[in-house]
């Protein structure tokens, strides 16, 4: 398997052939001016686009966290690449498995002006958040081994598993997100 990864402290690409070494890997809902691989070859024009703030926060996250590499969708996958596009989208649940951590990034989620929100007084603000909304974060809800959501000041919100209940309520699910493997792979 093939992976490129961010350098948390050069923010530059690497490329992993086989097993990739330990990362964090990004949950999120793109936006204006995304970073795509091309753009993230060019420092200067990379830092002059919107998206590149949370390649950025990913990377410092990952880096406070001992990890030296991160991943993110927009800018470790060549699109233009139909092969390489289509790898990568039959290998994101375990690519999302096998990270050490993944971030959710609800970029339209506001940071709390009081002390830490609790999800009994915050679900219904939280579980509006874009990121609830989209079909893909489904996989990356459920895939990764430790999960933790950030809201727009990339202020941590919540551990997954600790926020289960609520989780469960907002994206309608019973309890699968908990499940240690892939639907398809448990034995009946």
């Amino acid at each position: 398997m093939n992976m490129r990864l961010i350098n948390t402290r050069t923010l530059k690409l690497q490329q992993f052939h086989g097993k990739p070494p330990p990362y964090a890997i990004l949950s999120h809902t793109w936006g204006h001016e995304e970073v795509s691989f091309q753009d993230f070859q060019s420092p200067d024009l990379r830092e002059k686009l919107a998206g590149f703030s949370k390649i950025r926060s990913t990377c410092k996250k990952a880096y406070s966290h001992g990890l030296d590499y991160a991943w993110v969708d927009t800018c470790c996958i060549d699109k233009t690449s139909s092969a390489e596009l289509s790898e990568a989208i039959n290998s994101m649940f375990k690519w999302y498995r096998n990270s050490a951590i993944a971030y959710a990034f609800l970029e339209d989620y506001p940071s709390p002006k009081t002390e830490k929100p609790t999800l009994n007084t915050t679900s219904v603000g939280f579980g509006h958040s874009r990121w609830f909304t989209r079909g893909w974060t489904l996989q990356e809800l459920i895939a990764p081994q430790r999960l933790e959501f950030y809201d727009r000041s990339w202020e941590n919100i919540a551990e997954r598993t600790a926020i289960a209940k609520e989780l469960a309520v907002i994206k309608g699910l019973m309890t699968m997100f908990s499940m240690a493997r892939p639907p398809c792979s448990r034995s009946a």
